[in-house]
């Protein structure tokens, strides 16, 4: 690895600083501020509604599916920005996609980690949203709200695969990689790292943060055992999938959902 001066080193952080404040970590802030709002208001946590991926124009298909179609593209602008950044200054060996591992140079090997992953977390995931949702720190999550169309599922596929490669992109390959370069811990980054995932989850409530700060644990864990980010983005982009599809195909047959 480089060995970097002080004053690039301090630069490195400063830019990890500015790809937060422009992509993950500004929706950490806008979700703290989300969760402060439920919780002023007069109704119980628990009595609320997260709403996600929602229509923009339902009476309008083709002018929504615009709208879904850019929240697919302009999300994933940081992950442009990042992997630019690890190719245009200090790269690191092997170049950004291969020093992350967001490649598809071993399709075995990111299958087999990024379903087992899903597997052990699917459930406990799960579970532990109902439970926090009866302990009352959590608000019940509406997964899926787009209107009914012949885009619709895949949108939510799309999305869910989207929502994949930003947050393991930007949170685990990039974050690790330039954290590392700058000469910081691996505990420091891998615990960081938890705390801002769980962080832009607030919006759903305190068990949001909590699972995904947990997730986040366990997801840089195994991203240090491969040293490959893509077989958390297929884990991330299968957790979102069963959850965004699966609301939308059960809601109507579940009344608790």
């Amino acid at each position: 690895m480089e060995t970097l001066t002080a004053p690039v080193t301090r630069q490195l952080r400063v830019e990890m600083l500015v790809v937060l404040g422009i992509s993950l970590g500004q929706s950490a802030v806008y979700s703290l501020l989300s969760l402060i709002n439920k919780l002023t208001l007069p109704v119980a946590l628990n009595q609320q509604t997260t709403s996600m991926n929602t229509s923009a124009t339902p009476d309008r298909p083709w002018l929504d599916l615009a709208y879904q179609v850019a929240g697919l593209v302009f999300p994933l602008m940081p992950v442009v920005l990042v992997l630019y950044l690890l190719w245009a200054l200090h790269r690191p060996e092997g170049g950004p996609f291969r020093a992350m591992g967001f490649t598809l140079e071993q399709p075995a090997k990111d299958l087999g980690w990024g379903f087992a992953t899903f597997a052990g977390i699917g459930v406990a995931g799960l579970a532990f949203y109902f439970a926090a949702r009866e302990l009352g720190i959590n608000t019940s999550i509406s997964a899926a709200n787009l209107t009914a169309a012949w885009w619709t599922i895949p949108v939510l596929v799309l999305r869910a695969v989207m929502n994949g490669i930003l947050e393991e992109v930007v949170m685990l390959g990039y974050l690790f990689t330039r954290w590392r370069q700058s000469g910081g811990g691996v505990v420091a980054v891998l615990l960081g790292s938890a705390l801002i995932r769980g962080g832009y989850h607030l919006y759903q409530g305190f068990g949001g943060f909590i699972g995904n700060a947990v997730m986040g644990v366990l997801f840089g864990w195994v991203y240090l055992k491969t040293k490959r980010v893509m077989p958390l983005v297929i884990c991330h982009a299968l957790l979102d999938i069963f959850a965004f599809v699966g609301y939308a195909l059960l809601k109507p047959y579940i009344a608790w959902l």
